[in-house]
């Protein structure tokens, strides 16, 4: 055999296909809920953290320090086969969901915290001054422009979630490698483990240049 039938072997493509497709639905459904659940769980952190009560910014900074120090798959193991011990049993995807979706809320919380910092001070005492409460003023005035700074990391660290969806293997959740994984055993060839990392690379591409647009438009925003 060559590398060609080893490898990149159409036949043994086309049969995975149907696999691989039933793979990439799930880390579609997995990657987009932990964007939308870390985004909106990081957002909070960062605001306890900036302007609650000091217990309840302690609080926010463990939390943070901690998610980020631990590495995912290790945060994905805790949560699918440590919690167990203390009486909380989660599906493959429900602990898939939280593990993911607490390391991107860490992650977004320091990208909005250094967001919202970088807001002119002068921009609160105007929203102070025309009578607007907090939540106006974090709402209408504040987030609108910390948006913009904040939208470069924040896809690059939603590109990163995507691909560590591919971790959720360990907790034998049905995702795209795992699902690889499974029709390279059953065809005895690595052709499929090749058919996932085209499809991620065509999943995360647009995505990773996405990222770089939005970096490049920033940097002529804040030269203007």
């Amino acid at each position: 055999m060559n590398v060609i039938d080893v490898f990149f072997n159409t036949e043994i493509l086309l049969r995975s296909l149907p696999l691989l497709l039933r793979g990439l639905w799930n880390t579609l459904l997995l990657g987009t809920s932990t964007i939308v659940i870390g985004t909106l769980v990081g957002v909070a952190v960062c605001l306890v953290r900036l302007y609650a009560w000091a217990p309840f910014r302690l609080l926010a900074v463990l939390y943070v320090d901690l998610v980020r120090a631990i590495p995912v798959l290790v945060l994905l193991i805790l949560v699918y086969f440590a919690l167990p011990f203390g009486g909380i049993v989660l599906d493959p995807f429900p602990a898939a969901l939280l593990a993911l979706s607490a390391a991107l809320g860490a992650y977004t919380a320091e990208v909005v915290r250094a967001g919202i910092q970088a807001v002119p001070a002068g921009q609160f005492e105007a929203a102070n001054a025309l009578g607007l409460g907090f939540w106006t003023t974090m709402r209408k005035v504040i987030l609108p422009q910390a948006a913009r700074l904040v939208t470069p990391p924040h896809v690059s660290n939603c590109v990163s979630v995507v691909k560590d969806t591919a971790l959720a293997t360990v907790v034998t959740m049905p995702e795209l490698m795992r699902q690889a994984q499974d029709a390279q055993a059953l065809f005895a060839n690595p052709t499929p483990l090749i058919g996932a990392a085209l499809i991620y690379v065509l999943l995360l591409w647009p995505l990773v240049r996405l990222t770089a647009w939005l970096e490049a438009r920033s940097l002529r925003a804040q030269a203007r």
